[in-house]
C-alpha cells in the first residue's frame, strides 16, 4: 500500500481563505479541484439549467398531455435505493403536479431481472396503463420498449446509465449520456434525473396556463430523495450533484422531509437533525437497498412514498431487521469468497489482475456488496456470482463485479464480449460498477476473458493499492467543533471526504470485539485514541497512518477520534 498526499494549487487555497473558507477546508477544497469561492455556492439558482438536458422538453410534453387527458401512468422502478428514491420522487412529483392515476411496478430481481422487459410491459399494460415510464433503468431495454410499443404503450425513459450501440425505440428519452445530449452533469443519477424531468413538466404546465410561479407546486420539498440516491448510488459528486445533495442534506437537518426518511433515520439511531452524506451511504441507503436484495423494493418504495407516519415507522423497522439480515448474509458470503479468491494465487507473489468467483449457496442479493468488500481487500477488479433463481433460468449465473481506478468494468465487459461471442448473455453498468449474466458452462471462459483484459490494461502502478490523502494535520485541529465542521460538508465519490496522514507513534494497541484494531497514538506529542475497523494485525512502534477524523463520546465527554484507513508498512 502506497499513502501519497494530494497536490494543493497555492492559489486556489489562498483565494479561498481570502473569501472567508476556513484554512482547512480551503486546503480540502482546493485539493479537490474548487479554484474559486463562488463554486461552493450551492443555491438552487446554480443548478446546471435544464433546457440543456436532452429530451427533457419532449418529455415535459408527453407527460402535461398524458395528465391534460388524465390518462394512466405506470413507473418502472429499479430495485435499488436510486431506483426506490427516483420513483418515490416521480409518484410524489407527478401527483403535486396533477397526475390523478399514477402507480408503479419494481421488477423482482430474481424473476424478472433488470429492467423494462417484455413480460413487464405486459404487465404494465394489463394495469390498464396509457403511459410507461422508467426511472433509473430503461436506456438497454430495447425488446421491453418494441413490446412496449407493440402493446400500443408509449415509453418514456428516463435513465442515467451508459447506453449501447443501439437505443430504444421510446417515444422520448431522458438520459444525460445519451448521444448529443449536452448536459454538463454526466454523473446526474436516475433520481437526479427524474426531478429535472418534473422541473421541465412544471415549466411546461406553467406555460399552458395551469398554474403561475406564484401557485405552482413546490418541487424542492422532494430534494431530501434526490440527496439520498444520488449519494447511495455513488455517482460521481460533481459540483451540480454536491448542490442537489446539500439542498437535500439542508432540508433534512430542519426536519423538512417524507415522512418515511425521518422513520429510516430513527431505525438506523442516527440524528436527522445532524444528517451527514455518510449517513446516506452508510445508514439509510443500505436500509433500503435491503428490501431490494432479500425481498421486495416495494417496502422501500413505499416507505418512502407513504404520508403515514404509523406505517413509515412499521416499514423503516421491517427495513432495518432486513438489513440486519443481510450483513449476516453477506458476512458469510464474504469469508468463503475471500478463501476462494485468494486460492487462486496459493503461492503466489500477488493476486491475479482479476478476481471471479462462484459459488452454488451465494445469494444472488449481495453479491454485489461482496465484489465490493474483496476489491478493497485485494484491489482487483472484482466479480461475485450467484446462481439465477429464476424460473427456466437456473442454468445461469448473475454476477455484480466492482472495479479500481483504471479499469472501466463495462468496457471491459464489453470487451469480452466482443472477443467472446455468446459468453455474455446480458451486461450493463459503468466504469466502477457492472452486472452480467451468463451460462454456467461459461464461468471459465469469462473469468480467463476478464483476466486477460485486466492484464491488457492494469500496471504495476495501478495494481498497487495507494490512498490519496490531505497530508499531515497540524494539531490545533484536533478539534471536535472542526470534526464536526468537516462531517457537515458534501463528500463522496469524486470529491473525497478528508483522509489525512503522517508518521505517529503507536502507545498501545488490543484487538476489540476481535476484529478491530483499538489504539492509543502519539499524534505530534498529543496522546489521540484510534481504531481501525474490520483491521487486526498489529502494528509497528511507528508507522505512517492514514486516518480520518471522528468525535468519541465518553461519559459525556467529547474528543477526537482517528479512524485508520491504512498504513504504509
Amino acid at each position: 500500500m502506497k499513502i501519497v498526499a494530494r497536490d494543493v494549487p497555492p492559489r486556489a487555497a489562498w483565494a479561498l481563505e481570502q473569501a472567508g473558507v476556513h484554512p482547512l477546508l480551503a486546503r480540502l477544497y482546493a485539493a479537490r479541484g474548487v479554484a474559486g469561492h463562488d463554486e461552493l455556492d450551492d443555491g438552487l439558482a446554480r443548478l446546471l439549467p435544464l433546457a440543456a438536458l436532452k429530451g427533457a422538453h419532449e418529455a415535459a410534453r408527453l407527460l402535461a398531455d398524458a395528465l391534460e387527458r388524465q390518462q394512466r401512468l405506470c413507473i418502472v422502478a429499479d430495485y435499488d435505493c436510486d431506483g426506490a428514491t427516483a420513483c418515490a420522487l416521480a409518484l410524489r412529483g407527478l401527483r403535486l403536479l396533477g397526475a390523478t392515476h399514477v402507480s408503479y411496478l419494481v421488477p423482482d430481481r430474481v424473476v424478472d431481472g433488470y429492467g423494462l422487459t417484455a413480460p413487464i410491459a405486459q404487465r404494465v399494460k394489463e394495469r390498464g396503463a396509457d403511459l410507461l415510464i422508467t426511472v433509473d433503468n430503461g436506456i438497454a431495454s430495447v425488446e421491453g420498449v418494441d413490446a412496449a410499443n407493440a402493446l400500443g404503450l408509449p415509453v418514456l425513459v428516463t435513465d442515467h446509465h451508459l447506453p449501447a450501440a443501439t437505443l430504444p425505440a421510446a417515444a422520448v428519452i431522458v438520459n444525460p449520456n445519451q448521444p448529443g445530449c449536452a448536459f454538463e452533469s454526466k454523473s446526474l443519477a436516475g433520481v437526479g434525473v427524474m426531478f429535472y424531468v418534473l422541473l421541465a413538466l412544471r415549466a411546461e404546465l406553467r406555460e399552458r396556463g395551469a398554474f403561475t410561479a406564484a401557485s405552482q407546486p413546490r418541487l424542492d420539498a422532494l430534494l431530501p430523495l434526490v440527496a439520498l440516491g444520488t449519494v447511495a448510488d455513488v455517482v460521481r459528486l460533481d459540483p451540480n450533484n454536491r448542490r442537489l445533495v446539500a439542498q437535500g442534506l439542508r432540508r433534512i437537518r430542519a426536519g423538512a422531509m417524507p415522512v418515511g426518511l425521518a422513520a429510516l433515520f430513527k431505525a438506523a439511531g442516527r440524528d436527522a437533525r445532524v444528517a451527514t452524506t455518510f449517513d446516506f451511504g452508510f445508514a439509510l441507503g443500505p436500509r433500503i437497498n435491503a428490501a431490494g436484495r432479500l425481498a421486495d423494493m416495494t417496502l422501500g418504495i413505499e416507505l418512502l412514498a407513504t404520508d403515514d407516519p404509523v406505517r413509515a415507522d412499521e416499514l423503516a423497522r421491517l427495513l432495518d431487521g432486513m438489513n440486519r439480515e443481510r450483513r449476516s448474509i453477506e458476512s458469510d458470503m464474504r469469508d468463503q469468497a475471500l478463501v476462494m479468491a485468494e486460492s487462486l494465487f496459493a503461492g503466489a507473489d500477488a493476486p491475479p489482475p482479476a478476481i471471479c468467483v462462484f459459488d452454488p449457496e451465494f445469494h444472488e442479493g449481495v453479491v454485489g456488496i461482496v465484489a465490493s468488500r474483496i476489491k478493497d481487500k485485494l484491489h482487483r477488479p472484482t466479480f461475485v456470482f450467484a446462481a439465477s433463481q429464476a424460473p427456466g433460468q437456473e442454468h445461469e449465473l448473475k454476477g455484480s463485479g466492482r472495479s479500481i481506478a483504471g479499469f472501466h468494468l463495462r468496457d471491459a465487459l464489453d470487451l469480452v464480449a466482443k472477443r467472446h461471442p455468446g459468453v455474455l448473455l446480458r451486461f450493463g453498468g459503468h466504469a466502477m460498477a457492472a452486472g452480467c449474466t451468463l451460462d454456467k458452462d461459461q464461468f471459465k471462459v469469462f473469468a480467463e476473458a476478464l483476466q486477460q483484459v485486466a492484464q491488457e490494461w492494469l500496471d504495476a502502478a495501478t495494481l498497487t493499492r495507494r490512498i490519496e490523502t490531505d497530508g499531515p494535520l497540524a494539531p490545533e485541529y484536533l478539534r471536535t467543533d472542526l470534526v464536526d465542521t468537516l462531517h457537515a460538508e458534501v463528500w463522496g465519490q469524486g470529491f473525497a471526504p478528508p483522509v489525512f496522514s503522517e508518521e505517529m507513534e503507536v502507545v498501545s494497541q488490543r484487538l476489540v470485539g476481535e476484529k478491530h484494531l483499538a489504539l492509543k497514538l502519539r499524534h505530534r506529542g498529543q496522546p489521540v485514541d484510534g481504531i481501525w475497523f474490520g483491521h487486526t494485525d498489529p502494528l509497528p512502534a511507528r508507522v505512517k497512518l492514514a486516518f480520518r477524523l471522528d468525535a468519541d463520546e465518553w461519559k459525556g465527554v467529547r474528543r477526537v477520534r482517528f479512524l485508520v484507513e491504512g498504513a504504509e508498512l
